[in-house]
């Protein structure tokens, strides 16, 4: 029996365009100006620079030389940690002045609602970082979704193609992997988790049906009517 819902967020929860189109240039736009106001005064952004300083061998106190490593990762979505945590420092002001509205499918808002409200546990499993899954459901414009999820995971317990990044989510949850339904709309991460032993539904919101032995949703409405049946 399902008892625990791990959801992804792009193309799951959340449009894939909201990132790419709002977010990444939000970040890439107010990165410059948030970096030279902060590197010297916030430690949390010292630290990140100094892991992008040693990761792109640019010296550290190459300022304008680390904003242009960290406008390139932006550009190739690079999944480095420090990016992550840099964009999530910058959007946490997008959000706070309301200048961002977190992107919610209304099914998925529907949807979330009454699993947690029928008892189930819900957690995110996302590649952006723990604090800008929790700005997303946190300043979305359906409201505030923090409440109804018990944790959150990024890419900290390994990369969401590999297994035994779910087992160590299992080892975190300490739950049976039967008991955890996985949501995704990427099939490699489907993969990944199966192999971990967790049931899965591929979302495909838009396009043509995949023909596969996979359950795959158009909404969380037809998610939830596989879950009626287990």
């Amino acid at each position: 029996m399902i008892r625990v819902i791990l959801t992804d967020i792009e193309g799951t929860t959340s449009s894939i365009s909201f990132v790419h189109d709002v977010l990444f240039p939000y970040a890439s736009k107010h990165l410059p100006e948030f970096v030279r106001a902060n590197h010297h005064t916030t430690r949390a952004v010292a630290e990140q620079l100094a892991i992008v300083a040693e990761k792109s061998g640019v010296d550290s106190r190459d300022i304008d030389g680390l904003i242009d490593v960290l406008q390139g990762w932006i550009a190739g979505d690079r999944k480095e940690g420090s990016l992550k945590a840099l964009q999530g420092m910058i959007w946490e002001q997008g959000y706070n002045s309301g200048e961002l509205k977190g992107d919610i499918y209304p099914d998925a808002a529907d949807y979330l609602q009454r699993w947690h409200d029928r008892g189930l546990r819900l957690f995110v499993y996302s590649s952006g970082s723990v604090k800008a899954q929790k700005l997303i459901f946190g300043h979305s414009k359906e409201g505030d979704f923090t409440p109804f999820f018990s944790g959150y995971f990024d890419t900290a317990v390994g990369g969401k193609k590999e297994a035994q990044s779910y087992l160590n989510i299992l080892g975190e949850l300490g739950v049976e992997p039967g008991t955890v339904l996985f949501l995704s709309d990427v099939e490699a991460e489907l993969a990944a988790a199966e192999q971990a032993g967790l049931k899965t539904a591929w979302l495909v919101r838009e396009g043509d049906l995949p023909d596969t032995g996979r359950f795959v949703a158009r909404d969380f409405a037809e998610v939830d009517a596989l879950l009626r049946k287990r």
